[in-house]
């Protein structure tokens, strides 16, 4: 039996890529073809390594482990002891694919260099080593016109993996009518001990301009509603420089999913923590969000929004990409050239949210710094009370995604990798 089985590995790192990416996909694939561990002695298994990534929580892991769809999940740090002696890890199959879903595409290269295994990679933008990729799926003709000439025959265009978040939701989740103001905070701590205090501040004054106003705060499957409220708490020092406190976190007797958060000041915000939560999001009117992946995904939705960068904040604000990122938390650079990093990378960068680095041109208001919450506030009613505002932005983000259906083609991409043999 071991000797006849086949491995599918797929690569990723943070919140934003496991829940946007590589649930849909796990779950699509597990549709259709037999696979371990949802089908019992299948000599095909589904598998999960995670890389090393500035934007990952930690909790990574096990949000994964909690959907049931792999055979074997491996954290991030473990990465390195992998490549290093992959039969620590147990037996790996001569035969097996690695897809890279999320982080740096060279660590998937280097993954299936090591086992032997054949490449494909997901390129959202850019394919960057399509000289060792045997696959590339492009989510747009963009990124397979970047390639040069003797690689596009190895790439398919299969559209944006966001665009079809709708087809993996709730259908029976509802909001209740109102209008609806979406709190997107962060899933990481960098962006947490921001993001809790500055936007329930926010919250607490659009209730007092528009007391009708509903709140819905998502618990991101990375985070807990323990960690909302700590950031909320004396224990996180910039909340100290917010006047907001939550008076009680009540949760929902009939649907344990559901708390409902009380601030000191009277406001209601909805916790839901049952992820994904696209159906839900996608019903509200404005989010208040911070930079990242969430942005694609609130685009992907249509959902409009306010991209908040409060640089007052500067020293906690290090959670970049790449280099820059780890550079910036070495105990020993992380005041000054943590500081100077993310300086340097916002001035350098036109746009940080992703629906204006895709379209090229600013849709969404990116509110960058030294702002304060009876700003943001300001601003929200302003849209708030535009609907028309709002649906021309909803609008552009709708015209800038690629093509849906991009989940079906990706799979079908993968099973043509994978030798028939092994399909039942």
């Amino acid at each position: 039996m071991k000797q006849s089985s086949f491995v599918v590995i797929f690569v990723s790192n943070g919140p934003g890529e496991l829940a946007t990416w590589v649930r849909p996909l796990a779950e699509k694939l597990h549709t259709k073809i037999l696979m371990r561990p949802k089908f019992g002695p299948s000599p095909i298994s589904l598998q999960l390594v995670l890389v090393p990534c500035p934007n990952g929580t930690g909790n990574e892991c096990k949000a994964a482990t909690r959907w049931g769809q792999f055979d074997k999940i491996i954290p991030p740090n473990e990465f390195w002891k992998l490549l290093i002696n992959p039969k620590k890890y147990g037996f790996w199959p001569t035969k097996g694919l690695v897809v890279f879903l999320g982080g740096d595409q060279f660590w998937s290269v280097l993954l299936s260099a090591r086992l032997g295994y054949k490449n494909l990679t997901y390129a959202e933008w850019i394919a960057r080593w399509p000289q060792w990729n045997d696959k590339i799926a492009a989510m747009s003709n963009t990124v397979r016109d970047r390639l040069p000439n003797r690689f596009k025959k190895r790439c398919t265009v299969v559209g944006d993996l966001m665009a079809d978040l709708h087809d993996f939701e709730d259908k029976e989740l509802l909001l209740p009518e109102g209008k609806w103001i979406l709190l997107m905070p962060g899933s990481k701590k960098a962006k947490l001990s921001i993001g809790v205090p500055f936007l329930l501040e926010v919250a607490d004054q659009l209730f007092q301009h528009i007391p009708e106003l509903k709140f819905l705060l998502p618990i991101a499957q990375t985070t807990s509603i323990e960690q909302i409220k700590n950031f909320a708490s004396s224990k996180n020092p910039i909340a100290q420089e917010y006047p907001v406190a939550i008076q009680t976190i009540i949760q929902n007797k009939e649907n344990k999913d559901w708390h409902l958060l009380i601030t000191e000041n009277k406001t209601k915000i909805h916790l839901y923590s049952n992820q994904p939560a696209h159906h839900i999001i996608r019903k509200c009117d404005l989010a208040l969000t911070t930079v990242g992946a969430n942005t694609a995904e609130l685009g992907a939705l249509g959902v409009p929004m306010i991209v908040i960068v409060p640089t007052q904040h500067i020293s906690v604000m290090q959670a970049w990409d790449g280099i820059l990122g780890i550079i910036s938390r070495l105990p020993i650079f992380k005041r000054v050239i943590g500081e100077l990093i993310t300086l340097w990378k916002m001035r350098r960068s036109k746009f940080l949210a992703w629906p204006n680095i895709s379209a090229g041109r600013m849709i969404i208001p990116e509110k960058i710094g030294i702002i304060y919450p009876k700003d943001i506030a300001s601003e929200a009613v302003e849209w708030i009370q535009s609907p028309k505002r709002l649906q021309g932005q909803k609008e552009d983000l709708q015209s800038i995604r690629g093509q849906s259906g991009a989940v079906e083609l990706l799979t079908k991409e993968i099973i043509k990798l994978i030798p028939s043999s092994f399909i039942s």
